[in-house]
């Protein structure tokens, strides 16, 4: 588990963004902070459909770093983002949606390939 300041893929020094940005990077990680975003709380079952079914092992494992990191929390109905993964959540929509411009420049020259 790596924290700010700790050395990650491409940053020795371990800014924070490095270190978001690794964590953010791992499969599936992106897509459980998008369905959490979409609703209050889920079972971990519910999740991992929501999610198409990753394996247990990795939804779990998933799901634990993103725990010690203060985005999601365990709750009586089941996981849920903390106020800190949906304001995490907040910053990554203009970043969704230049993606989602940039995308469209794209494929406007190149046929949509």
């Amino acid at each position: 588990m790596k924290f700010p300041g700790d050395a990650v893929r491409g940053s020795s020094t371990g800014r924070p963004i490095m270190v978001l940005l690794d964590h953010l990077g791992k499969r599936w990680t992106l897509r459980i902070l998008w369905e959490l975003g979409q609703i209050e709380a889920i079972s971990f079952r519910e999740l991992r459909a929501q999610c198409g079914d990753p394996s247990p092992t990795v939804l779990n494992a998933r799901l634990k770093e993103l725990r010690a990191l203060g985005f999601v929390a365990l709750t009586e109905s089941g996981y849920a983002l903390t106020r800190e993964g949906e304001t995490l959540c907040e910053h990554l929509l203009p970043l969704d949606k230049w993606a989602r411009d940039w995308a469209a420049s794209r494929s406007e020259g190149h046929g949509g390939a």
